[in-house]
């Protein structure tokens, strides 16, 4: 007979999981997703978040930053310096997102457009060239008419770069000599200024209050 003493740790070994494998420890008690409760007196499993709870990220302390509004009021200056690189961004985005409609220049007669689908005002009349830059923002992220909204596919920084970008559009087809710096300008003799918005030219958009600050998921 084999010497069961060799054994013997082996054979421990496998009562032991035997007995430890139990299968309470796959049918742990616990709640299906929306699944009724008798415990809570509103019936419900699932419970809401303790009251104030701010998910990592969303903070959103800036107010201005993600909602474009002063008080009930679209805003009018920029939350952060329009640079180069964020007109480049915001020409980006705005030719991926905007120029289907709108098309490249801001007429409201894009690809979409030509083929039936309704058509955005021109950015160019009195009405847009005035609007306050919070207004833009505000339609990107909350739709307007037949314009859904893009606050899913565009972060709130890019859309800022948009409406820098916007603004730069509609000074590039609508300048006149008088908006060019003194040291850029050409000779009165040639025509009025169609620069385009990367040309360098400065833009004459509203400098933030001197309180105003950045949110910090913003870049």
């Amino acid at each position: 007979m084999p010497n069961l003493r060799k054994f013997s740790p082996l054979l421990l070994l496998a009562i032991f999981a035997f007995v430890g494998c139990r299968q309470d420890m796959h049918d742990q008690p616990r709640y299906k997703p929306l699944a009724q409760s008798d415990f809570y007196p509103d019936m419900r499993s699932a419970r809401q978040p303790v009251e104030g709870t701010v998910a990592r990220g969303q903070l959103h302390e800036d107010t201005y930053f993600y909602t474009g509004m002063v008080g009930n009021k679209p805003g009018d200056y920029m939350p952060f310096p329009v640079t180069q690189d964020v007109l480049e961004r915001g020409q980006q985005r705005f030719d991926i997102y905007c120029t289907p409609c709108h098309s490249r220049n801001g007429d409201g007669k894009g690809a979409v457009v030509q083929r039936g689908f309704q058509s955005p005002p021109s950015y160019h009349t009195d009405r847009l060239r005035n609007a306050p830059l919070g207004y833009f923002f505000g339609v990107i992220t909350n739709g307007f008419g037949a314009m859904p909204d893009y606050a899913e596919q565009v972060p709130p920084r890019d859309r800022w770069d948009i409406v820098a970008y916007i603004r730069a559009l509609q000074l590039s087809q609508n300048a006149t000599q008088a908006d060019v710096p003194a040291g850029q300008k050409v000779p009165s003799a040639a025509p009025e200024f169609r620069g385009d918005p990367g040309s360098g030219a400065t833009l004459p958009l509203p400098a933030p209050p001197s309180q105003n600050k950045t949110g910090e998921d913003s870049k």
